[in-house]
């Protein structure tokens, strides 16, 4: 007679699938709340808003998020031309930063412009989600090599999944994600003996981005170099390259030769990497741990143990192997272009390498200290994938003293001297150039009683003072760590009731945002209605 164990279930391997599902769970409400309504999940294309950023015509009509004050990224780019994926309009080339060299990765602009019917603002979200669903795709998919039977297989997996590279691609709609993917899928066809299907994949992902074609590698012969075999890795090859340099000439036919190829993508060995170290160290000197050059940091550590372990240990006879070295010599020669700034793209860029140093890296508890810090980058996932912060202030209190009859409720604007919002998962922020306004109107025809709360922070120390009016409401010395002001019993008059941040000495200009001149950040505003004042005398007047 068998005991009844109501816990028998809770076996060690349900215990690593649940973390698989977790691990999903988390991606997926961490992808919804990217989600705005009206503009859907358009904030994921990152649209610039500097008044010379032009757009083709036919967004003009469609509501989708804009980052204000902002040169905006390269997926704006890609979106535009899968609304008009023919390349032959007018609009679209003044809406290009160099459209011949941009088409070439047409693959996702194709798949776009199918999902969403031909429809302009149908296409935007289906460009902007095409990473979360090949995201998912690759989650399965990758259960072939690590499935959740260990937590040795759990690291690999969230590894690959949560990489730097991975998660910009995510967060940016670009086309990465999708390429490593498609990489994936034609290894594993290639391991099942299908290697011409294997061929047209990888044919396929060379039409989403050029670098694709490096994991034709597969296909080179692992040991068999007698002629019939290499004679099928040859026509094996033509099949993956044909397709992109098909799709070249047609370009050049349609937009003529790039006027910048992207030379700067490329340089002498080493070169560039070792500024990036130069760079990020730096950073970290002048600003300290907290600065987003943190990330930079553990995503270089990452980068140099894969590329050292795939170097050190050759297993030519492995695809991997040869998918994964092909990556590594080409960051070898990765420019200033692709290192440079915050994130940079040198992670994405080599992503494939990152899921063949998963799968390369030996089994047992000595190579457990290689293995965590190959995948340190999968750290900043929580950085990289956090929501856009459209929200700048919250509103607390009755709803009946924030909200008018005419269901409009107390708000903020902010003048033209703060940039745009900032957020994390726990704190919003909006920088300033110098001294900056903001407006707090009251929707009732009363005067309202408020609380505020926010804090205050800058590189370098200086004073701020602030105005309600002419009135000095709070005056203090303002340095690296948070100065919290707690405003009570402020009375806020029927309408528009000015406030006004003041500040001593010119904005400086932090390590690594060498475009962007700040003097202080305004964080976690919130405003607390208390009550309605009702001709009650004026309160700290």
């Amino acid at each position: 007679m068998h005991r009844f164990n109501p816990f028998r279930w809770l076996r060690p391997q349900t215990g690593y699938r649940l973390a698989y599902a977790a691990a999903v769970g988390f991606f997926l409400w961490t992808a919804a709340q990217f989600y705005i309504p009206g503009k859907g999940f358009t904030s994921l294309i990152l649209f610039g808003g500097k008044p010379e950023m032009r757009r083709i015509n036919e967004l003009k009509p469609v509501n989708y998020y804009v980052e204000e004050d902002s040169y905006g990224y390269d997926a704006q780019y890609y979106a535009q031309i899968a609304v008009k994926p023919l390349l032959k309009s007018r609009d679209l080339k003044a809406a290009m930063d160099n459209l011949p060299y941009r088409a070439r990765r047409i693959l996702f602009c194709w798949t776009a412009y199918v999902l969403g019917l031909g429809q302009p603002s149908w296409i935007l979200q289906a460009y902007a989600l095409q990473n979360v669903l090949c995201w998912l795709l690759l989650a399965w998919l990758l259960l072939r090599w690590f499935p959740p039977t260990g937590l040795g297989n759990t690291v690999r997996w969230a590894g690959t999944l949560f990489a730097w590279g991975m998660t910009m691609s995510v967060r940016e709609a670009l086309m990465d994600g999708p390429s490593l993917l498609l990489i994936a899928a034609g290894v594993a066809l290639a391991e099942q003996g299908r290697r011409w299907w294997s061929a047209g994949v990888l044919g396929l992902a060379g039409l989403g981005r050029e670098t694709n074609l490096l994991a034709a590698s597969v296909h080179v012969p692992g040991r068999d170099w007698h002629w019939r075999e290499v004679g099928s890795s040859v026509g094996r090859g033509l099949v993956i390259a044909a397709p992109l340099a098909l799709w070249v000439a047609c370009i050049w036919h349609v937009c003529g030769e790039p006027s910048n190829a992207g030379l700067r993508n490329f340089a002498p060995p080493f070169e560039a990497y070792f500024a990036k170290w130069a760079d990020t160290m730096r950073e970290l000197r002048a600003n300290g741990w907290d600065f987003v050059s943190k990330w930079t940091l553990l995503m270089l550590i990452s980068l140099t143990v894969q590329f050292l372990m795939i170097l050190l240990r050759p297993q030519w006879a492995n695809p991997w192997w040869r998918i994964g070295v092909s990556y590594a010599v080409l960051m070898l020669f990765l420019g200033e272009a692709v290192w440079e700034g915050y994130p940079g793209a040198a992670a994405r860029v080599v992503l494939p390498m990152t899921l063949a140093f998963n799968i390369l890296v030996p089994r047992g508890r000595w190579w457990w200290p290689v293995l965590l810090l190959g995948n340190l980058s999968a750290l900043s996932a929580v950085s990289q994938l956090k929501s856009p912060g459209y929200e700048s202030f919250l509103l607390e209190g009755p709803q009946a003293v924030w909200r008018a009859p005419t269901n409009h409720n107390i708000n903020v604007t902010f003048s033209n001297q703060w940039y745009a919002v900032e957020q994390s998962q726990f704190e919003y922020w909006r920088w300033s150039r110098g001294s900056a306004g903001i407006v707090i109107h009251n929707p009732q025809n009363v005067p309202v009683e408020v609380n505020l709360s926010f804090d205050l922070r800058t590189y370098a120390a200086r004073t701020v003072r602030v105005f309600q009016g002419r009135t000095l409401r709070w005056e203090g010395r303002v340095g690296r760590e948070s100065a919290h002001v707690r405003l009570q019993q402020i009375r806020l008059e029927p309408g528009n009731n000015p406030w006004r941040f003041e500040t001593d000495g010119p904005p400086s200009m932090p390590a690594g945002d060498v475009l962007r001149p700040v003097t202080f950040n305004l964080r976690n505003l919130v405003v607390r209605a208390v009550r309605k004042l009702d001709g009650a005398a004026p309160l700290n007047h």
